[in-house]
């Protein structure tokens, strides 16, 4: 009579990360808004600023209610959230990882986009000392930022001649992107977990 082995039993996935990046870019690109894309932007970058502004004060609001509450207002955090929408359109168009020329409002729904799990509860030792534990990940994003950009000069030559964006190109540029949403969102508590290499 043989002995019967335990069954194995697979460890559990870790979640998905709260902010992930959605892709529906079909690599098409106008050559037009490629060659003039660096004018077409400072539109948005000079309403970012302004509106960027804002956010950080909501954030320093949100950072001292979260320390004793252990959370976000819902409000404060929708505001912070469609911020990030907005700022993530943004990048991608300005990196040419999409081409439609992005609304205003941060509305959902653009061909590059974040999905946000709904708030949590937080620990909130973590919130107080959130920007110290932010650090590592701002020292990779930074790196990132510069990979970006020497993608995104490699990517505007391509695209301006071939109408379109190599997808290699194009996932290297959603992967920063990704990454620097995931950044934002944990430095400005839209969650407590922390940025990850991993593409969920």
């Amino acid at each position: 009579m043989t002995e019967q082995l335990p069954a194995v039993v697979p460890a559990d996935e870790p979640a998905p990360h709260p902010i992930r990046l959605v892709v529906t870019d079909d690599l098409h690109r106008s050559r037009l808004t490629v060659f003039f894309r660096l004018l077409l932007v400072i539109p948005h970058f000079i309403v970012l600023l302004l509106w960027g502004i804002v956010v950080w004060f909501v954030v320093l609001i949100c950072w001292i209610v979260a320390i004793f509450t252990g959370r976000v207002p819902d409000g404060l955090r929708n505001f912070i959230a469609m911020f990030l929408h907005y700022l993530t359109h943004v990048w991608a168009y300005y990196l040419l990882a999409a081409n439609p020329y992005p609304g205003f409002t941060g509305e959902p729904g653009y061909p590059v986009d974040v999905e946000i799990a709904p708030g949590e509860k937080m620990n909130r030792l973590t919130i107080l000392f959130r920007l110290l534990l932010a650090i590592p990940a701002l020292i990779v994003l930074w790196v990132l930022s510069y990979v970006a950009e020497i993608v995104a000069f490699v990517a505007w030559f391509w695209a301006l001649f071939a109408g379109r964006l190599h997808p290699g190109l194009r996932d290297v540029l959603t992967y920063y992107l990704r990454y620097n949403a995931q950044v934002f969102g944990y430095i400005c508590l839209l969650t407590q977990r922390y940025p990850t290499f991993s593409d969920d």
